[in-house]
């Protein structure tokens, strides 16, 4: 139980915005996976304004719920729960070991692929249709960690 009603109901608005912003992205990942995601798919962007802004919308959905998770969720649960908050990739560690995350290590290898999703956009296609297709990968793990919070603070 939370002893801080603050606390808890800026976990809960946290937690609820982290389930909308999963939603929209396991969306935009069944729309831009339908088909396959290759290099030749990527070398179309440039004329497929659609499916650049279905790259777009994934990436920055991706991104989005990775980094509230990350940055704003965790940070709020810990300090709900009388844990001391660290760096980033202290605080990780100790969401490895509570089980909300099964590894930190792929919390930031996810972190590292977001910015290369970014970074390597126009440069080559190749690593960005890899970037994405790992991404795609990732979702589930996104889920997962999303669905801990959702049952966790409402047990609380």
């Amino acid at each position: 139980m939370i002893a801080d009603p603050k606390a808890q109901q800026r976990l809960l608005h946290l937690v609820r915005l982290a389930g909308k912003e999963l939603q929209h992205l396991q969306l935009t990942d069944a729309r831009l996976f339908a088909v396959p995601m290759d290099a030749q798919r990527v070398d179309r962007l440039a004329a497929d304004p659609e499916l650049a802004e279905r790259v777009d919308a994934f990436v920055a959905r991706f991104g989005r719920l990775q980094d509230t998770l990350g940055d704003k969720v965790l940070p709020a649960y810990l300090v709900a729960h009388g844990e001391r908050l660290s760096t980033f990739v202290e605080n990780l560690d100790r969401a490895e070991k509570l089980g909300i995350v099964s590894d930190a290590q792929t919390w930031l290898d996810m972190r590292r692929l977001r910015n290369q999703m970014i970074h390597e956009y126009v440069e080559d296609p190749l690593v960005l249709a890899s970037a994405l297709n790992a991404a795609h990968r990732f979702v589930p793990t996104l889920a997962a960690v999303t669905g801990w919070f959702q049952a966790r603070v409402h047990a609380d």
